[in-house]
């Protein structure tokens, strides 16, 4: 079964810019969409944006387009999450997800 691994989260500044990796286990990566999710704390875990297997089309939250970006790289089996113009509001633990699976997740604190 595929697994899915996030990093990058960190502590970041508000307008600060972040980019989350998801890794995935095996090549199966590059036939399924990539989606991306976060849940802050007290709050129900959010679709950020979903990404087709070619990376050809991508889909956003509005609470996000502008500001985020899906990118993926099926040769690494590897997912992006590129972020800028960060603000508190963004503080959640990211998740990478593909099917059922998800990652386990990686936390993103923005804060001054």
């Amino acid at each position: 079964q595929v697994q899915l691994v996030e990093s990058g989260g960190r502590l970041v500044q508000p307008g600060g810019s972040l980019t989350l990796s998801c890794a995935a286990s095996d090549s199966s990566f590059g036939t399924l969409n990539m989606s991306w999710y976060r849940q802050a704390p007290g709050h129900q875990r959010e679709w950020i944006g979903t990404t087709t297997p070619t990376g050809a089309y991508t889909n956003y939250a509005d609470s996000v387009k502008g500001r985020f970006t899906i990118s993926r790289d099926n040769a690494k089996n590897i997912a992006y999450l590129q972020m800028s113009s960060l603000k508190s509001k963004d503080t959640a633990v990211y998740y990478c997800k593909q099917r059922s699976i998800w990652g386990q997740g990686t936390q993103v604190t923005v804060t001054s």
